[in-house]
């Protein structure tokens, strides 16, 4: 689903501008921790994918993960993702 990654990617970029932090180089082992986000950049990054994509995968989950690296991340929202 490399169309879910490319809205996510650029999701984490606007609201990395919206924080002024540097995410220039995404990879899937990208440490979300070290992507230049903070928390506050985080929750602003799932309440836009949610308005974009219509769903918060960490909402729906019944026990609650929180993803490590950008491959992880994409990982859960294409496991959570509307059928």
């Amino acid at each position: 689903m490399t169309i879910l990654r490319n809205k996510i990617i650029s999701a984490i970029r606007e609201a990395a501008g919206m924080r002024d932090a540097d995410v220039s180089v995404l990879t899937d082992e990208t440490v979300l921790l070290e992507s230049g986000l903070d928390s506050l950049g985080f929750a602003i990054l799932v309440a836009m994918l949610e308005e974009e994509l219509g769903y918060d995968p960490f909402v729906l989950m019944d026990v609650p993960v929180y993803p490590r690296t950008l491959g992880e991340f994409v990982d859960i929202y294409q496991r959570f993702a509307p059928q």
